[in-house]
């Protein structure tokens, strides 16, 4: 028999039982479907973090000041320790030859407002050098430069959040915007940033896009401490030349900042690109799992397959006796079964790529959950449900070529 013959055969056999077909279809599409939508899922959470810690800088290394009670901040302070501050930044500049720069930078809880409109923000005192070590960008006007810092000036750059509040239909560039008691005339706008759901070190999770940027120097002659306690600066981000002396040179910041801070434990470390690498691994198992138990279903529906491939073939036992009588060969009859076993598995796959593809949408469109669906998993869930739609058709396939033609025929 010709091949194509085989094929015409194999499809006309689907096609005289559609229902059964569909019905043993149905375990291939929803396991092709949940390996797409689960993958998707693990790709999303995955870009998710990556983008978290590309905020963060995958290259710095981030010194940030303890969140500590008002006990704990006057015991520290007994035993000398000032907190971090400018001094600590400018050491670490000077001392360590594998960095490139240091960003140090204050913050407080402030009242903004324009107009009638106000909103709680998180103002930022940064340096010049803040933007290029954070890779932050600017979505419209420009950043503090260095003669704005040094001059004290009173300018700011808007989170994209607050830009959007205050201004929505307006260019808010050389307009002013209240500071608590202070005006502050804007220059700038950052692009939209990712927002933080979760802890990172002492990094708390907030939204990034409601900051307030203002020069360090203007932050500390304009605004001051809401506690005397208080350090001079929150936070110092290291940019390191080569990610490779990330974890050296994060030892020897601390040797730097203990001895300023006569050994008191008053700050942590956080180094963003350990922390990916670390959640890297973590996704990586997590999206194996997922794979792993969408996988099953895909199992389920081939057991359905070669479950339906054996009722078949005893149904149509004298078919078979008949065709090899008159010349058919044990080979023509096996591949029309695996054929048929296989067109299932195809077109479950197909419907399955489908209805994965517009669940993950779906997820997307009506969860907070972050979903993106990669070429492979595609490829990977449907070339996995052909490799199954032949595997569990073989049997069933080789049962049927082995059939006597005598006692087929006779078969009732």
């Amino acid at each position: 028999m010709q091949i194509d013959e085989i094929i015409r055969i194999a499809i006309h056999a689907l096609l005289d039982h559609k229902f059964r077909s569909f019905l043993t279809m149905l375990g291939i599409i929803f396991g092709v479907s949940s390996v797409i939508a689960m993958l998707s899922i693990g790709e999303g959470a995955k870009r998710e973090a990556i983008a978290k810690y590309q905020d963060l800088g995958v290259n710095n290394i981030i010194v940030r000041e303890r969140n500590m009670s008002n006990e704990e901040l006057e015991e520290v302070r007994a035993k000398f320790s000032p907190g971090l501050s400018l001094a600590d930044a400018a050491s670490i500049k000077k001392l360590l030859p594998t960095v490139d720069d240091v960003a140090p930078q204050a913050e407080r809880e402030v009242e903004t407002q324009r107009g009638d409109v106000s909103t709680k923000s998180t103002l930022i005192g940064v340096t010049p050098a803040f933007i290029e070590i954070l890779n932050y960008e600017i979505a419209n006007g420009r950043f503090i430069t260095q003669e704005q810092y040094d001059a004290n000036m009173k300018v700011c750059v808007l989170g994209a959040g607050l830009a959007k509040l205050y201004f929505a239909n307006q260019d808010p560039i050389g307009r002013q915007i209240k500071v608590e008691d202070q005006w502050m005339e804007i220059i700038g706008v950052m692009a939209s940033k990712a927002v933080f759901t979760e802890t990172v070190g002492e990094l708390a999770s907030r939204d990034l896009n409601n900051d307030v940027y203002i020069p360090l120097s203007t932050f500390n002659k304009r605004f001051s401490k809401d506690n005397l306690l208080d350090s001079e600066i929150k936070q110092i981000t290291v940019k390191v030349k080569d990610s490779n002396h990330l974890l050296e040179s994060a030892e020897v910041i601390r040797q730097v900042v203990d001895r300023h801070h006569f050994n008191n434990q008053d700050y942590s470390i956080v180094i963003p690109y350990e922390l990916l690498k670390q959640e890297e691994n973590e996704r990586r198992i997590y999206n194996f799992l997922l794979g792993a138990i969408a996988a099953i279903s895909l199992l389920v529906g081939g057991i359905g397959i070669m479950n339906i491939m054996l009722a078949t073939v005893m149904e149509r036992t004298r078919e078979i006796g008949i065709r090899r009588a008159i010349g058919a060969r044990r080979s023509d009859i096996m591949s029309q079964f695996v054929i048929e076993a296989v067109a299932i598995s195809i077109t479950g796959g197909l419907i399955g790529v489908l209805l994965g593809l517009s669940l993950s949408w779906g997820i997307a469109l009506f969860t907070n959950v972050t979903t993106f669906v990669r070429l492979y998993s595609v490829l990977v869930a449907f070339t996995f449900s052909v490799v199954v739609g032949v595997c569990f058709g073989w049997l069933p396939a080789r049962k049927a070529a082995n059939l006597s033609p005598i006692e087929s025929i006779r078969y009732e």
